[in-house]
């Protein structure tokens, strides 16, 4: 087996270890598992990691298993929280259940015949049918209080200032815990991986594993990665219009694209090695080529492309490139027109709108007009005609005169008309 601890050590990707787990990676195709609660019907960025973890896994010749926690999700991951989670009701859990799902299958083949298939999980179809009574008698008595206890998201919890921590969140690392060993047991499992704040949880399930097993048929590993962070110290995953999301009904591929190029110089250099599969030389020489003419921002434009062809599809990634050139570049009016409403508004979101009726352009609306009474994007008539007369106003990206009238054909979908003063005063005109 080709050496998948040494990629993900230059990668940044390795946090913690147990002893043996790389020998194990080296010896023989691995069964290895990652958990997705199902907090909300997709994925933010923040998830990306433990997906390009089982990737490299499945690239590497290991076996992926990806569990989608639908009876952990019940209770709530008190790991890096100070409260209490509120429980999700079962209809949401299982719409989340079902998004979460069709995200991972968007990143790997669950109906794929090769020996090393990933494979697709939910932990609530071997957790719904376990009593309380068996769970207390064949987990709960095989980890004690005391061990359970110094998990640091226990202590932190207990020694907080808030209200503590219920039994229920106290149970999680038990369940999670079962996890590992019931996909030990059906799927050969030795290795859970996931982020540094879930190595409680996970050595958790080693040690049940170990447990509730005897011999050679008692190994268990663990593997964490860091949580990514911003060199700024502020919050990876987030832009000013909250979480970015991996489904571009949450966040447009446009702005998913735009997260990226505008990466700081420091966290590209470092997201590069994460979040793509490029290999180290060719990572190392975009990073010299970067550092030759920073403004250029080769390296972010890179890791925009390679994420969003992998997050979305190299169609959507042109989109992107395109609706950037738009709103950055030298565009016309037939390359609006291009756009379709969604990515339209994206590209000019936060840009001052007003609408007028479809009616009012059947005969043609004299630009004047349009400027000032229709739109109020000049304060008078007036101050419309200087700006005409500077040749300084532009109509969908071309420059126009006093006597252009507005027609039904200078519709953008048959919705938009984008209104241009100077270099960077836009405004967006909505026909209805």
């Amino acid at each position: 087996m080709k050496n998948l601890v040494a990629e993900l050590q230059w990668r940044g990707l390795v946090h913690d270890m147990m002893p043996g787990t790389e020998e194990q990676l080296l010896k023989e195709m691995t069964p290895t598992y990652i958990g997705f609660d199902p907090t909300s019907d997709s994925l933010h960025i923040g998830s990306l990691v433990p997906i390009i973890l089982l990737v490299h896994l499945k690239n590497f010749g290991h076996k992926p298993i990806a569990l989608v926690g639908g009876a952990t999700g019940m209770i709530g991951d008190p790991s890096g929280k100070s409260d209490e989670r509120n429980l999700l009701d079962e209809a949401t859990l299982n719409k989340n259940v079902e998004g979460i799902k069709g995200v991972l299958s968007r990143f790997l083949d669950f109906n794929s015949t090769e020996v090393n298939a990933p494979v697709l999980v939910n932990n609530y179809d071997w957790m719904k049918a376990f009593s309380f009574i068996d769970f207390a008698r064949e987990v709960g008595k095989r980890i004690t209080v005391n061990y359970m206890m110094a998990k640091d998201s226990v202590k932190k919890r207990i020694a907080g200032e808030g209200e503590g921590m219920s039994f229920t969140e106290f149970t999680y690392q038990l369940i999670q815990g079962y996890d590992f060993y019931h996909l030990h047991k059906n799927y050969n499992c030795l290795l859970q991986m996931g982020g540094s704040d879930q190595w409680g949880n996970i050595t958790t399930g080693t040690e049940l594993v170990r447990r509730m097993n005897v011999g050679e048929e008692a190994k268990a590993y663990a593997m964490t990665c860091p949580l990514i962070t911003k060199a700024d110290g502020s919050k990876f995953g987030k832009s000013e219009g909250g979480n970015v999301w991996l489904t571009a009904d949450k966040t447009s591929v446009y702005k998913f694209y735009q997260f990226w190029v505008n990466t700081t110089d420091v966290d590209a250099e470092k997201y590069i090695k994460i979040f793509t599969f490029l290999d180290q030389q060719t990572i190392e020489d975009l990073i010299a080529e970067h550092h030759q003419a920073p403004h250029l921002r080769v390296l972010q434009k890179r890791l925009a492309e390679e994420l969003t062809v992998f997050v979305h599809s190299k169609s959507e990634l042109e989109k992107a490139i395109q609706a950037s050139n738009i709103l950055f570049g030298n565009s016309n009016a037939a390359d609006l027109k291009q756009l379709d409403s969604a990515t339209f508004l994206e590209v000019f979101d936060g840009v001052p709108q007003a609408e007028i009726a479809k009616s009012d352009l059947e005969n043609g609306l004299d630009i004047v007009s349009v400027l000032n009474e229709k739109t109020g994007f000049f304060k008078s008539n007036g101050e419309a005609r200087r700006g005409l007369t500077a040749n300084s106003i532009s109509v969908n990206r071309e420059k126009v005169k006093e006597d252009f009238v507005l027609t039904p054909n200078d519709l953008i979908n048959n919705e938009f008309v984008l209104l241009q003063s100077g270099k960077k005063n836009y405004f967006v005109v909505r026909v209805v």
